[in-house]
């Protein structure tokens, strides 16, 4: 009888976390789908913004092109939701911190909010480096060497893809403090053993940007210095934020608290 009981509270339990998530789910849904058909009147708007660094470096007798009969309707659309996705990215973050909260410790919720607002502010950050800095750099590049009698007119699609790509390398590339945090904390890296290896560290980050980036040396090198200054970062707050040796979460219990929508 006890077993049963018991077995009866587990899936009671595993059914309400079931129910919670699908909640959150549907809030973060929900809030993506109002921001999409709040910016869709304005996708033609937004795409020119977008497409701005790109359009200010072609040369005069160029344009961008359509070469699929509905590119000029549905490219601008998937940007706007792209749009929305990104501007909603604090609600979605507010949503799984929900969720996880109240399975955490205590200290771990402490670091958990910070980290999940400052790798918010990375992305953007990571965003914007991208768009104000690299995009005017690289695209000046590519149309400037392009051989004699090639005119260049990029597709829209294409240049969509590009730049989405691009928004998420550079944003993903700046969450280098929030991973070498985390690390730490995890007790799967040591701070100080890992800016003994610096030098690894340079070769690696430019491995990588050479793989992340189109083939030329100002975009690998505009990824690869923001990711060497950002490892400093993260090697000087890991430093700071290293778990005390005698500190051990077997002691701790998980403590739940109710949160409203």
């Amino acid at each position: 009888m006890a077993a049963r009981e018991n077995h009866g509270v587990a899936e009671g339990t595993f059914l309400s976390h079931l129910v919670e998530l699908r909640n959150r789910l549907m809030y973060a849904a929900g809030a993506v789908l109002g921001v999409f058909a709040a910016l869709v009147y304005f996708a033609r708007e937004i795409y020119v913004i977008v497409a701005q660094p790109l359009m200010a470096v072609l040369p005069e007798d160029s344009s961008m092109i359509a070469t699929e009969p509905a590119a000029p309707f549905f490219i601008p659309i998937k940007l706007t939701f792209a749009v929305a996705v990104v501007i909603t990215i604090p609600y979605l973050l507010y949503q799984l911190w929900a969720f996880i909260a109240p399975g955490l410790y205590k200290r771990e919720r402490k670091l958990a909010l910070p980290l999940l607002v400052s790798s918010t502010i990375l992305f953007y950050a990571g965003m914007a480096f991208a768009y104000f800095v690299v995009f005017p750099i690289a695209f000046l590049f590519f149309t400037s060497y392009a051989p004699e009698g090639v005119l260049v007119m990029t597709d829209i699609g294409a240049y969509l893809s590009f730049v989405l790509r691009m928004f998420f390398v550079f944003g993903i590339a700046f969450e280098m403090p929030i991973a070498i945090i985390l690390l730490t904390r995890a007790g799967a890296i040591d701070p100080d053993t890992l800016g003994s290896k610096r030098a690894y560290v340079v070769i690696g980050t430019f491995v990588i940007a050479m793989l992340l980036t189109p083939p030329d040396a100002f975009s690998q090198i505009l990824l690869a210095i923001p990711m060497l200054l950002l490892f400093e970062v993260g090697i000087f707050f890991a430093r700071r934020m290293k778990p005390a040796a005698d500190s051990d979460n077997e002691d701790e219990e998980a403590q739940y608290h109710d949160f409203t929508d």
